[in-house]
């Protein structure tokens, strides 16, 4: 049985935020296509600013394996090692300007982490696992895929079914069994001056 991870939080938050965690073992289980589309709805409907919806998907799934060895090729080789067995990889590319007057946006990266946290609490409801990834090779993914200059390749999603990690390299299983932690609230919103705690906290 997989490992889980529910946060601890000071304060209480929905279940679907304590639940949700970023694992390296997944499971050998397809993911329904159901599933997929409800996941990028809800990411369809984030929110963003003058509704400009800035954030891109290109999807792979294991599949079809010609099309997610390409996206593997986007990864770093240290994310490779375990997200070749995931059921399916996401890139993710956001818009630097706005499409009706080519102006700077500067939230779109923003308005992107709003649609990916939009994808993962729907994942997170359906018993799903998200882990979201830095590691990628932005330009080698925009020769791949013929992403428009205008776009800036942002992160890679892994979406599966959390599973025991007992097949990961040793350090990766260490990361899968650690608590989660977060900062204080205190180290975290202020007021009045930069670093004064607000009372509520």
């Amino acid at each position: 049985m997989a490992h889980v991870k529910h946060a601890n939080p000071d304060f209480p938050v929905h279940t679907l935020i304590a639940e949700r965690w970023s694992p390296y073992g997944f499971a050998d289980r397809p993911v329904a296509e159901d599933d997929l589309r409800s996941l990028f709805e809800a990411a369809r409907w984030a929110a963003s600013s003058m509704n400009e919806q800035p954030w891109r998907f290109i999807v792979a799934t294991r599949n079809e394996p010609a099309g997610f060895d390409l996206m593997l090729a986007c990864l770093v080789e240290s994310n490779r090692e375990w997200a070749a067995q995931v059921p399916v990889l996401v890139l993710t590319a956001a818009r630097r300007t706005f499409a009706r007057n080519d102006a700077p946006n500067a939230t779109a990266w923003h308005d992107l982490g709003l649609a990916a946290a939009s994808l993962t609490l729907e994942a997170t409801s359906r018993g799903l696992s998200v882990h979201q990834m830095r590691g990628i090779l932005p330009e080698r993914a925009r020769e791949i895929y013929g992403i428009p200059d205008d776009f800036d390749v942002v992160t890679a999603i892994a979406i599966g079914y959390a599973a025991p990690s007992e097949r990961l390299p040793e350090r990766l299983q260490k990361r899968d069994v650690r608590p989660r932690q977060r900062k204080p609230l205190t180290e975290l919103v202020f007021r009045d001056q930069w670093g004064m705690s607000v009372r509520f906290v």
